[in-house]
């Protein structure tokens, strides 16, 4: 039986600004953020803050990161963006304290209805609570949280809720074992 996804489709999908804001940022993208030349995180900070996004104190973001939207991004205070981390939010994209994408993670909150002849877009958004551990080259989907310290294993596929203090691993990740609090 298919299911329907008709509900969840965005045939109508609105960025949130203006071709002109969007065209200095895809700029600002490429030559800062996606670029390995400028490695300051202080100007990284300035430079998301001015385009939107909500970023806490002393978040690290290392060279290559690759973001969408910039004004549909929230990082908490403490949190680590690795090297080649890919934030494709489309939809928005909330990140908490003392987390850590890893190098190479993707979030994907954008994919297609299926049932729909034209492959209409969808999105949903992401979750990253206080203290997860997004490891080395996993993905996490749309409509996915990931809550309180819980870690998605390297390499591992990831869409649902992820509860607080577990390990997930694998593709489709699964509940591996609890973290010693």
């Amino acid at each position: 039986m298919a299911t329907d996804l008709s509900k969840y489709s965005k045939g109508d999908y609105k960025v949130g600004k203006n071709k002109i804001v969007q065209i200095l940022w895809y700029f600002t993208n490429v030559f800062v953020f996606k670029s390995s030349v400028l490695p300051f995180m202080g100007l990284k900070r300035f430079l998301l803050k001015l385009f939107g996004a909500k970023i806490g104190k002393n978040v690290v973001i290392k060279p290559c990161v690759n973001i969408k939207y910039p004004w549909r991004l929230s990082v908490g205070d403490y949190t680590w963006i690795g090297e080649n981390v890919w934030i494709d939010n489309l939809a928005d994209v909330v990140i908490g304290k003392n987390c850590c994408l890893s190098q190479g993670v993707m979030l994907e909150t954008g994919s297609h209805n299926y049932n729909d002849s034209q492959f209409t877009l969808i999105t949903s958004p992401i979750n990253i609570a206080d203290g997860a551990w997004i490891c080395a080259k996993a993905i996490v989907l749309g409509g996915s949280t990931v809550d309180n310290q819980a870690i998605i294993a390297a390499g591992s596929l990831f869409s649902g809720y992820a509860k607080p203090y577990f390990i997930y691993k694998g593709n489709p990740a699964m509940e591996v074992k609890e973290r010693k609090k």
